[in-house]
């Protein structure tokens, strides 16, 4: 799993132990990518790494200015990836259980949903035959500043999504895919689209 932390000390002290403890069941790795934080962020994963061996961090230095620094991190952690599938995850959203790994390993393309109902995990994996039916659902997801993926209401249907997994080979091409700046116009035509696509399927 990669993830990209900038600044969420508070976030990663809560939510990095349930992503370790799914990691460490599946064999896996976890690779949190350091985008010049300015809190205490490198203090807890330094912590962090000393106590779990499925943790592996690195940073992007504050010297560094990059059109994305987001792509950029991402591409650095998905180097460092040893595993030949790799999920791209958000801090913010952690795993509600175990299957939220489970089902990453089909499909060409794989995202995860998954929420609280009545107080039990609901997970739902949406695969994807490849990358070009999946790009509408992360170019929404994923644009400005990689914000779209965080809201809470019709996430499914809209094309939001918790993480996303793709092959090692594909990662490169995904990652183009995300922090993009589009227009008010241009965001609900993606959205409207992806809509009547899930209506339909």
């Amino acid at each position: 799993m990669v993830i990209v932390a900038h600044d969420l000390s508070d976030t990663l002290e809560r939510n990095l132990p349930h992503f370790l403890t799914v990691a460490g069941k599946a064999h896996g790795e976890v690779i949190v990518v350091d985008d010049a934080s300015t809190d205490d962020t490198p203090d807890v994963l330094k912590r962090y790494k000393a106590e779990n061996e499925h943790l592996y961090s690195t940073f992007l230095p504050q010297a560094v200015r990059n059109t994305s620094n987001i792509r950029l991190a991402m591409n650095i952690g998905a180097k460092a990836a040893l595993s030949k599938r790799i999920v791209f995850a958000d801090i913010t959203r952690p795993p509600l259980c175990d299957e939220w790994l489970t089902g990453f390993a089909n499909g060409e393309v794989t995202a995860v949903y998954s929420r609280l109902k009545h107080g039990q995990p609901q997970v739902t994996h949406q695969l994807f035959d490849d990358l070009q039916e999946a790009t509408p659902y992360v170019l929404k997801a994923e644009c400005n500043g990689g914000l779209g993926h965080r809201g809470r209401i019709f996430r499914f249907r809209r094309g939001l999504y918790d993480a996303i997994a793709v092959n090692k080979d594909q990662s490169t091409d995904i990652i183009k895919l995300f922090d993009h700046h589009y227009s008010a116009m241009k965001r609900f035509r993606m959205c409207l689209k992806i809509f009547i696509k899930n209506m339909f399927a």
